[in-house]
């Protein structure tokens, strides 16, 4: 089965009145593009109308963006209000973004920061690390650390200083260290599927009125290789 002919169901990790987290499967596109798919900004529309037997329109407001292939905790706001202040949070970097990616190589040290400039290509959809001189580039920061690793692939855990296009899977292809599937930045081969093995672990955010800290869990996909390193971290 085609990655982009899955059923149109959505995963709910946290609802309340201003805002809603959702895995987002690799199949999915946070909002409408040339494809023509049926973006999940309107699955969870439908959610929300069906859930709360709402007739009309329904707000859902896109905070932030995942890649296609990337799977994990995105939220949507339901108010306006909600859509401002967590926009405002995502801008003053007040969220925490955990992910996960299962790359091909190990990194040379275990853990350790990245620290570079990137410039993207528009007509490629794609970025590149560059001089921090050249025109349009823009400072990307990351930090990561080892956690486990099967025959073949190691595991990452990533936290963004920085939320620059394509940044983990750029960053981290430089240090020769390609996320599985990810032909795009250097991976030795596609996954059947279409997706890559960058996942949005976790996610947390100041609730938009009371102020209440949410952290959200994304389960990894039902996916060999995700269940062995999800596996790793429940022996822990």
């Amino acid at each position: 089965m085609s990655l982009y002919s899955k059923a149109k169901s959505i995963e709910v990790l946290h609802i309340d009145n201003h805002s809603i987290v959702v895995n987002k499967r690799p199949s999915d596109i946070v909002q409408g593009d040339k494809t023509g798919d049926e973006p999940l900004s309107d699955k969870v529309k439908e959610y929300i109308r069906n859930e709360f037997n709402k007739p009309g329109n329904v707000f859902c407001g896109v905070v932030h963006r995942l890649d296609r292939p990337t799977s994990g905790a995105l939220v949507f706001a339901r108010t306006s209000k909600g859509l401002s202040r967590l926009n405002e949070q995502f801008r003053n970097h007040s969220t925490q973004k955990i992910y996960w990616a299962v790359v091909e190589n190990m990194p040379t040290k275990k853990s350790g920061r990245l620290d570079n400039f990137l410039k993207k290509n528009e007509k490629q959809n794609k970025s590149y690390v560059c001089e921090k001189s050249m025109s349009g580039a823009k400072q990307a920061i990351l930090n990561y650390t080892w956690i486990a690793s099967s025959d073949k692939y190691h595991l990452l855990l990533v936290k963004l200083e920085t939320g620059r296009h394509h940044q983990i899977r750029c960053q981290l292809s430089h240090i020769g260290c390609a996320i599985k599937g990810d032909v795009k930045y250097g991976a030795r081969r596609s996954n059947k599927d279409g997706s890559i093995h960058l996942h949005a672990r976790a996610l947390e955010y100041n609730h938009p009125t009371t102020k209440e800290r949410i952290r959200v869990i994304a389960p990894t996909p039902d996916e060999s290789l995700w269940n062995y390193f999800e596996q790793q971290q429940d022996a822990m």
